[in-house]
């Protein structure tokens, strides 16, 4: 495999996963519709933003350490999936990306064994 396919493997499940955490990021918005205080605005804010926190952190854990991505971005998926069958339209904008995150991270786990035997 050459060098450029290394990278690009290596960049996009990391792009696409801080890409996914943004548009979750997007959904946090609408506490500032309530026409709550400071505070409650402040919590609720932070709240909304667990879900992001978690993948910023499964990120930076996935890092170097692959499988954990490819095993923690699947699994959320399926979970998204079963929770969410009635409305498909959710799942496909939220288990899909972190489906084909999580096979990215995969990909590149296992072409890193490989990448290693070879060198």
């Amino acid at each position: 495999m050459n060098s450029f396919a290394k990278k690009f493997l290596f960049w996009t499940p990391r792009v696409l996963c801080i890409l996914f955490a943004a548009f979750l990021a997007l959904f946090v918005a609408d506490v500032f519709g309530e026409s709550s205080g400071f505070w409650k605005t402040t919590a609720a804010l932070l709240i909304h933003m667990i879900p992001v926190f978690i993948i910023i952190a499964v990120l930076v854990i996935a890092w170097r350490r692959e499988w954990v991505g490819c095993v923690f971005f699947n699994v959320l998926a399926l979970y998204y999936l079963f929770a969410n069958l009635r409305h498909l339209d959710w799942v496909m904008a939220v288990s899909g990306p972190l489906f084909l995150i999580g096979v990215l991270f995969l990909v590149n786990w296992l072409n890193k064994g490989i990448f290693k035997a070879r060198t």
